[in-house]
């Protein structure tokens, strides 16, 4: 069976007393459950967070990292600074990575690679835009993205690696895909890796859903066969909405 994940990526919201706060409340508040509970605060709070979550099961992951070891990368972060604060989950390749930053498919690849070769755990995104979508083109955007960011890999290497789509005229708009729309992209997206690789890779790979996910969609979505959990941005920021999400799984 599949893992069932509920990841919140908190980007640029929230100081040190904010996420501490934050975490208590979830801490204390989250109910009994068969998931995994992911939080990605910004890089500052990282460590303050580990800490704080030393007797959860809440885990914690980095938004970002460099392919890079080390280096003159002014701003940047490496797989083992962040592994030297135990944080060994990333996400990479956000819609918001790549729309405002410029990133790549051939960069994720890299971050990709220098990631699963430290021994983390990737959550990777993607997704299409809405002009992508209006044009009946959103299949093949999906299907390029994953081929070019994930599909040289090592067959092995799918066991570190969650899936997260994000439709990203879906985010932080209001708008959500529908349940059938959701079902229907990871069904597609199912097919696609089983083409590349194998069924039973494509079988276990857990795939979530990242597009304004929120407590009174949750339920819903997360019922379809293919959708595996999600990936939550507003709602995560907020106690009670992520608990009614983590609930809902």
């Amino acid at each position: 069976m599949r893992t069932k994940i509920v990841a919140g990526n908190w980007k640029m919201n929230k100081n040190l007393e904010e996420t501490e706060t934050l975490l208590t409340e979830l801490s204390a508040k989250l109910p009994d459950t068969d998931a995994e509970v992911i939080v990605a605060p910004t890089f500052v709070n990282l460590a303050a967070a580990k800490e704080s979550l030393d007797s959860s099961i809440i885990q914690v992951a980095a938004q970002n990292m460099h392919y890079a070891e080390n280096g003159a990368y002014t701003g940047e972060i490496s797989a083992d600074m962040l592994l030297n604060i135990e944080v060994d989950i990333v996400i990479l390749g956000h819609s918001e990575r790549r729309s405002l930053f410029g990133e790549s498919d051939g960069l994720l690849n890299k971050k990709v690679k220098a990631a699963l070769g430290k021994g983390m755990k990737v959550i990777f995104c993607f997704g299409e835009e809405l002009e992508d979508r209006k044009s009946d083109n959103h299949f093949s955007v999906v299907e390029h993205q994953l081929k070019n960011g994930l599909f040289d890999l090592d067959a092995k290497a799918w066991g570190s690696i969650i899936l997260a789509y994000e439709p990203v005229w879906a985010i932080g708009t209001g708008e959500t895909a529908s349940p059938e729309q959701a079902q229907e992209m990871h069904a597609f997206i199912r097919k696609t890796i089983s083409e590349a690789y194998n069924n039973s890779i494509a079988d276990a790979v857990s795939i979530l859903y990242g597009g304004s996910v929120k407590p009174s969609n949750a339920e819903e979505i997360f019922s379809k066969p293919d959708v595996d959990g999600g990936l939550i941005g507003g709602a995560s920021l907020k106690g009670d909405d992520f608990v009614s999400i983590i609930k809902a799984i």
